[in-house]
Order: C-alpha cells, then sequence, then structure tokens
C-alpha cells in the first residue's frame, strides 16, 4: 500500500501562486501516474492534473495554462505549481497514486486551497 502526504496548502489572494508537494511512500511500483484532484464544497471530486513515472502529463482545460505539474522520482514526490490563482481555484486538494494499468491507487487526506481577498 503506498501513503500519500500533502503540504503547501493555504489562504491566497487572487492572483497569487502556490505550490503543493506530495510525498509518497510504501511500496510503489513502477510505472505508475501521480496527480491531483479537487473537490469544491458542494460538487464532485474533478481531475486537475497527472504526471507519469515516464514524465508525460496531463491537464484539464480550466488549469492547463495557470498550473504546472512535476515529479521527483527519486524522493517519489509530485509537486503541483498553481500560478494566477482566482476564487474558482478554491478547494480542497487531493493527491492520487495509482498502478499503471491497474485499479490499483492511494488517494492523500487533502490539502484546503483557499482563493480570497
Amino acid at each position: 500500500q503506498v501513503q500519500l502526504v500533502e503540504s503547501g496548502g493555504g489562504l491566497v489572494q487572487p492572483g497569487g501562486s502556490l505550490r503543493l508537494s506530495c510525498a509518497a511512500s510504501g511500496r510503489i511500483f513502477t510505472p505508475n501516474t501521480m496527480g491531483w484532484y479537487r473537490q469544491a464544497q458542494g460538487k464532485e471530486r474533478e481531475f486537475v492534473a497527472t504526471i507519469s513515472s515516464g514524465g508525460r502529463t496531463n491537464y484539464a482545460d480550466p488549469v492547463k495554462a495557470r498550473f504546472s505539474i512535476a515529479r521527483d522520482s527519486a524522493k517519489n514526490t509530485v509537486y503541483l505549481q498553481m500560478n494566477s490563482l482566482n476564487p474558482e481555484d478554491t478547494a480542497v486538494y487531493y493527491c492520487n497514486y495509482r498502478r499503471t494499468g491497474t485499479a490499483i491507487g492511494s488517494w492523500g487526506q487533502g490539502t484546503q486551497v483557499t482563493v480570497s481577498s
């Protein structure tokens, strides 16, 4: 089983930036995909961005021009750099790990991102 620990959330003003981190530990298989999803209050969880162990990235259209996902394979850590944040980005952000080609995966506990003046 893989454990995921997120950090880096907080309160930021519109137009500001935040960087989220997610450290994975445990039995990590390669190839895999790690990424971020978010859930705003009263809404369903939605895809934000993913990155494969081979470096392939994928982004949701609302964040494509503003967010950047990266990973440090040596540290088993994935990052989400979020720029030009707006109130619509307010949500709990969840880290996800999925073993490629399987339904086996894990979720982090989530980190709150609030964009407000």
